[in-house]
């Protein structure tokens, strides 16, 4: 790292900089995003469509006195950048530095936002506190136009519209995008783009009435509706001004002293403010500007010439993807459903065969997981591709909209377990425990590829609410399709032992043989079952109970009703509870880095494992 990114640690470094030297300094924090993410692997485009007003937005306000609250929180690299955080070489590593925003790291980083649309709530209750303390410093809620999509952020500008704080300024980071082009009515945000001539116009405007003779209020107000007609007639209402907030835009997100001049601006209202700010995914890196399905949204290593990945593997996500386009081909009922994650979830091959086939509705889980319910109702048969974490978003709607009413909805858990580099609010480590309570609900948890598209035929022929979890893994081949159906609640036999027997889920049943044949070597003979169905669960469960000394249940799930405490309460039943140890994801948020490394930290690799089997049979 050279020239003036050096010299910048803290926010404050950045006010004795001239415009010059401020445009100098964004090329080299997209020359240096773009080489450290290359080795590491991140958030890429997010992060370079914001430079400047990252820059902007710490020169106008002073962190961490005025709070920043980034939504979603993988745009915060430059943030980081600028708050002295410069050490990009273990970026979502283990031991390094957060993808997201981390009260840990810097005591500029205000909440650890990496979900979409809350930043407005966060922000209305800060602000409302200042008020409440006599605090004079300012609250910024930084949002997306995707994350725009969510129902809270309605919910939230909904109640900044009552409670109106005096130094509450939201601004709108709109780049038509979430992962892909944002979808919904409020992708009209942007419909004009950025119009120069608003602003061109307005300060011509602005000068003429300045040299007119002073006549008291009537200048004023004059003034006041000559901008409002101008701005009528290049850029009509917005719903904000429909709810009585400030509004100021459309701004070029990538104009550093206009930036400055609107933000100042902000301030002086008095009321909450919105700042729409335009800014293109990706800037200043072609590969990600060319990029047609998400603009290098997130990527793993690549080669800086030309954005292509140093290596790729095939992924479960890629196998649900193909099974699911497979399936479509012969069943015509057949819809999916993403929200605003088609790509990331393995939808883009049934997308291309029929785009009528996958709905994107946006970053809104709730209405997502309710309109499959609806489809259900009308004789689809639905499938909603979601990660573990953000569908947890939608709790209620699992519940009362389609196991409640014994829907046909098959839900495709992507990223379930542990996942690795984005750390704990993305590893899904609850989902087997809150779809294990609801009744009607099916669960199952595939070992591999092969079982994944055996489990997907058998959903999408299931009469009811039916859910596979699977997490983020590579695979050597794609299975044969069609897959022949898998029967559901039946558990897979790996290998027979006298002592111990150990029952897996998912990428926990790999790891369970592995330890099998080191026990083996200490004189301790294993079973092995592979317990791909977590609801129901096999028959054969008290059998196998009664065959062995103990029984030895592992997931990646949370331990507190996860898989281990569904055979806990089972075999209570039958006094057998007291052979049972459970082998799970401890009580704590869990830390970002490989899921290899999380593994080891959580006490669930193999020789964990091994070591845990011993000690019980000390």
């Amino acid at each position: 790292m050279s020239g003036l990114l050096t010299s910048i640690n803290s926010p404050r470094d950045l006010d004795a900089l001239s415009e010059a030297q401020l445009i100098e300094l964004a090329g080299e924090i997209r020359e240096f995003l773009v080489d450290r993410i290359s080795k590491t692997g991140g958030h890429l485009s997010p992060n370079l469509g914001v430079v400047e007003l990252t820059l902007a937005l710490h020169r106008v306000f002073n962190s961490p006195v005025d709070k920043i609250l980034w939504d979603v929180g993988h745009q915060v690299y430059v943030h980081k950048l600028i708050t002295g955080r410069h050490d990009f070489s273990n970026l979502r590593r283990m031991g390094g530095l957060s993808g997201y925003p981390s009260r840990e790291e810097s005591e500029h980083d205000f909440i650890e936002s990496s979900h979409a649309s809350v930043s407005l709530s966060y922000a209305l209750g800060n602000a409302l506190a200042n008020e409440q303390s006599g605090s004079d410093a300012f609250t910024i809620a930084v949002i997306g136009d995707g994350a725009l999509t969510g129902g809270v952020a309605y919910e939230a500008l909904n109640h900044i519209a009552v409670t109106r704080p005096a130094r509450l300024i939201v601004v709108v980071n709109d780049n038509g995008r979430s992962y892909a082009p944002t979808v919904g009515g409020i992708a009209a945000l942007g419909h004009l783009r950025f119009d120069p001539r608003y602003e061109r116009i307005k300060r011509m405007v602005g000068k003429q009435l300045r040299n007119l003779p002073a006549i008291g209020e009537g200048a004023d107000e004059l003034a006041r509706r000559v901008k409002e007609s101008v701005k009528q007639i290049i850029q009509p209402s917005t719903f904000f001004d429909g709810l009585g907030l400030k509004y100021s835009g459309l701004v070029d997100g990538h104009d550093i002293p206009l930036l400055e001049e609107t933000l100042s601006r902000a301030k002086d209202f008095g009321e909450p403010a919105i700042v729409h700010v335009l800014t293109e995914k990706g800037r200043g890196y072609q590969p990600a500007i060319a990029d047609s399905v998400d603009k290098l949204h997130g990527v793993g290593e690549f080669h800086v010439a030309n954005g292509q990945p140093t290596s790729s593997s095939l992924k479960l996500t890629d196998v649900a993807g193909a099974v699911l386009a497979d399936l479509a081909e012969t069943d015509g009922d057949i819809i999916a459903l993403s929200a605003a994650m088609v790509s990331s979830t393995g939808l883009s091959d049934l997308e291309s065969a029929d785009h009528r086939r996958v709905i994107d509705t946006g970053i809104c889980e709730q209405h997502t997981v309710t309109l499959a319910a609806g489809l259900a109702m009308g004789g689809r048969k639905p499938v909603v591709a979601i990660y573990s974490t953000f569908l947890a978003r939608a709790f209620d709607q699992l519940i009362n909209e389609v196991a409640l009413h014994k829907h046909n909805v098959t839900f495709l858990i992507d990223r379930s377990g542990i996942t690795g580099p984005d750390g704990a609010s993305h590893h899904g480590v609850f989902d087997i425990s809150y779809l294990r309570m609801i009744p009607n609900m099916v669960i199952g948890s595939p070992a591999d590829a092969v079982e994944l598209a055996a489990m997907m035929s058998a959903a999408v022929a299931y009469d009811g609410p039916i859910a596979i979890r699977f997490p983020k893994l590579s695979v050597s081949a794609m299975p044969d399709l069609p897959a022949p159906a898998m029967t559901i609640g039946e558990w897979e036999v790996l290998q027979e032992g006298e002592d111990v027997v150990l029952m897996a889920v998912g990428r926990m049943v790999e790891i369970a043989s592995k330890a099998a044949a080191e026990l083996a070597s200490h004189g301790i003979s294993c079973t092995v079952v592979n317990a791909r169905w977590l609801k129901p669960m096999d028959d054969r469960l008290e059998q196998w109970a009664r065959a062995h000394q103990r029984v030895v249940t592992l997931e990646d799930n949370v331990r507190s009703g996860g898989f281990g405490a569904a055979v806990l309460e089972a075999l209570s039943d039958v006094a057998l509870a007291g052979r049972v140890t459970s082998l799970a994801v401890p009580d704590e948020f869990l830390p970002f880095g490989s899921a290899g490394d999380v593994l080891i930290y959580c006490g669930l690799d193999a020789e964990s494992v091994v070591d845990r089997v011993l000690a019980l049979n000390g």
